[in-house]
């Protein structure tokens, strides 16, 4: 038989090392998924770029680059030549995700030089020359399709499918029927 199982004082230790480092282990693959928020302070980039027309948009995210996990407040200033100002204006968020900001048409056309502004908690601020321009119109779309040009080409499509169908049921029987004919005038 062999000796007998002995538990003594190493087996206490093992169990205790190995609690150890499976909690080291799960501090370890946590810590990563909370460290970026922690790392976050209060300075924001600001990326300002017109959109187009007569409005401005803004992309904000932390200095770090990470992206914002809650809406903050952006304020927007901009002068042109003459001496022309609008704001200070809040920004509302925009439908594109978090972090992005949209003025709405808010400029003249013209160059404006814009500035976009964080107030506290948060610090940043960036100014930015945009030109601004009129809205473009739709493109033109072509004439409606009057309803006696649909009611023609629907009942033109109509009027066919009897003769479509009837012409393969033509070819349907002569496929099966001449093979037929053949054979019995063999055998006579």
């Amino acid at each position: 038989m062999g000796r007998p199982v002995v538990f003594g004082r190493n087996v206490p230790v093992r169990r205790t090392r190995g609690s150890a480092a499976v909690l080291a282990g799960l501090l370890l693959a946590t810590l990563p998924a909370a460290g970026p928020a922690w790392a976050h302070d209060t300075r924001l980039k600001l990326e300002v770029a017109g959109d187009g027309a007569t409005g401005v948009t803004v992309r904000a995210r932390h200095a770090d680059g990470h992206p914002l996990d809650k809406p903050v407040r952006l304020v927007l200033t901009a002068t042109a030549a003459g001496g022309r100002t609008v704001g200070p204006r809040q920004l509302e968020p925009a439908g594109e995700g978090q972090g992005f900001y949209a003025s709405g048409p808010v400029l003249a056309p013209g160059s404006w030089r814009v500035t976009v502004s964080a107030p506290r908690p948060y610090t940043g601020e960036t100014a930015v020359e945009v030109r601004a321009r009129a809205a473009q119109s739709a493109p033109a779309q072509a004439a409606p399709v009057s309803a006696a040009r649909r009611t023609a080409a629907g009942e033109s499509g109509w009027r066919w499918w009897p003769v479509g169908l009837a012409v393969l049921a033509a070819l349907a029987i002569v496929t099966l029927v001449v093979p037929v004919v053949r054979r019995r005038t063999k055998r006579v």
